[in-house]
C-alpha cells in the first residue's frame, strides 16, 4: 500500500518540474563504497552474485538518481528529477528499511538560485508532511575549502578538518592539535611502521600497505580500500613527525570555525576575520550572500536559519551549500529533511567534466505514518 505521504508528494514534484523516478533496487556496490564515505560503508547490505561481483541494496538515491542522468542526457543538459521508496542501510534510530523521497537537480549554472529553490521545496514538503516551521541548520563547505586554500594548510591537515566537517565530530580535537600535531597514544603501537612510512610517496605506501595486508591474510571487503589504509598510515605518519601548523594560522582556523548565527551577521564577522587576516575569501562568501538573497527572494526566513561554519553532513560527496531541518519540538532528533550541493559528483561517476547538482532528501518515517 502506498505511504500516505505520496500524493502530496507527486503533486508537490509536478508543479515544481521535477520527473519522477525509480531506479533499481540493487545497484553496484563500488561506486557507494567509494563515494559514500566510511559512515556509509559500515552500514550497507552488501551482496555478491555468481562472478564475485558486490551489489548493495540501495543505501541512497542521490547515486542511483545522478546515475539516471549521466544515461539520459550524457550529463550535458539540465535535469530535475523526484523519487520515493524504500533504501537499506543499518540504522540504531529506527529499521533498517524505510521509505525516502527527494529531488535532484543537475546542470543549472545559476547555483545560488538552484541552491535557494531546493531549499524552498524542501521546506514546502516538510510543512505537506505536517512540519510547517521547521528549525534550519546551514552550513558551507566551499567555505572551508576557500579558506583551507587561502590559509595553506598541509595535506595531511586539510583531509581531517575536511573530514571532521563530514563526520561533525573531532573538529574540537582537531584544532586543539593543529599547532602541535602531538601524536595519539594509539600511534606507539605501530611507530615502527609509521617511521618507515615517514616520507613515503602514496604510491610506495599502498605497495606496503597491500604487502602488508597479503602477508596477515587479509582482504577489505566492503570496507576500507588498501588506497585508504594506506592513505590514512601515512596522514598518521605526517601527525607523528610533528608536523604542525603556525600559532596565526591556527587562531584563524579557530575563529572562522567558530562563527555561527544568521547567514547576514555570519558573513559579516567572516569577512570580518578574512580582512584582518588578509585571506582571499571574497568569491566563496560573494556566492554566499547572493544565496541569501535569493532565500529572501522565496520568502524564507533568512533570520530564523542557524548557520555555523563547522556544520556538515557525513556524505563524502558534498563541495557547497549543506542543509538539514529539524523538528524545534525534537530538537536532539534525527534530521528529517537534509540535502546540498555536490558538484563533483557526475565527474567521479563517468561525466567528462564536473556537472553543477544539489538535492535534498526526505525521511519519510521521521514525520509518522499520518502525514
Amino acid at each position: 500500500m502506498p505511504h500516505p505521504a505520496y500524493e502530496a508528494f507527486d503533486a508537490l514534484a509536478s508543479r515544481s518540474g521535477y520527473q519522477l523516478v525509480d531506479p533499481p533496487i540493487l545497484q553496484p556496490a563500488g561506486l557507494f563504497l567509494d563515494l559514500l564515505g566510511e559512515d556509509m560503508r559500515r552500514r550497507a547490505f552488501l551482496t555478491t552474485d555468481a562472478e564475485g561481483r558486490e551489489f548493495c541494496l540501495r543505501p541512497d538515491f542521490t547515486i542511483p538518481v545522478s546515475l539516471h542522468h549521466l544515461e539520459a542526457v550524457k550529463a550535458g543538459g539540465v535535469g530535475a528529477y523526484a523519487y520515493r521508496g524504500p533504501v537499506f542501510r543499518f540504522r540504531t534510530d529506527g529499521p533498517s528499511e524505510f521509505l525516502q523521497a527527494g529531488f535532484e537537480n543537475f546542470g543549472r549554472n545559476d547555483k545560488p538560485a538552484a541552491d535557494a529553490e531546493m531549499l524552498a521545496i524542501a521546506l514546502e514538503a516538510a510543512g505537506d508532511l505536517g512540519l510547517a516551521q521547521p528549525d534550519i541548520r546551514m552550513g558551507d563547505a566551499g567555505i572551508v575549502t576557500a579558506m583551507l586554500d587561502a590559509l595553506d594548510l598541509p595535506p595531511v591537515w586539510r583531509r581531517r578538518l575536511t573530514s571532521d566537517l563530514r563526520r561533525s565530530k573531532d573538529l574540537d580535537e582537531d584544532l586543539a592539535r593543529l599547532g602541535s600535531a602531538a601524536p595519539k597514544n594509539g600511534a606507539a603501537a605501530y611507530a615502527g611502521f609509521l617511521a618507515a612510512l615517514e616520507g613515503s610517496d602514496p604510491g610506495s605506501a599502498r605497495a606496503a600497505v597491500a604487502d602488508l595486508l597479503s602477508i596477515a591474510g587479509i582482504q577489505p571487503i566492503g570496507g576500507r580500500s588498501v588506497d585508504e589504509i594506506a592513505d590514512r598510515f601515512l596522514e598518521q605518519a605526517a601527525l607523528s613527525s610533528g608536523l604542525g601548523v603556525d600559532a596565526d594560522k591556527v587562531a584563524i582556523t579557530r575563529r572562522i570555525f567558530a562563527v555561527s548565527g544568521d547567514p547576514d551577521g555570519a558573513s559579516a564577522e567572516l569577512r570580518a576575520i578574512a580582512g584582518e587576516a588578509r585571506l582571499d575569501l571574497n568569491a566563496a562568501l560573494d556566492a554566499f550572500d547572493e544565496r541569501t538573497g535569493f532565500f529572501a527572494a522565496r520568502d524564507i526566513d533568512v533570520g530564523a536559519i542557524k548557520f555555523a561554519t563547522g556544520f556538515g553532513r557525513r556524505l563524502d560527496y558534498y563541495t557547497g551549500f549543506v542543509f538539514e531541518l529539524t523538528d524545534p519540538a525534537e530538537p536532539e532528533a534525527a534530521a528529517r529533511v537534509g540535502g546540498g550541493r555536490y558538484d563533483q559528483l557526475m565527474a567521479q561517476l563517468g561525466a567528462a567534466e564536473a556537472v553543477p547538482a544539489v538535492g535534498c532528501s526526505i525521511w519519510l518515517d521521521r514525520f509518522g505514518g499520518d502525514a
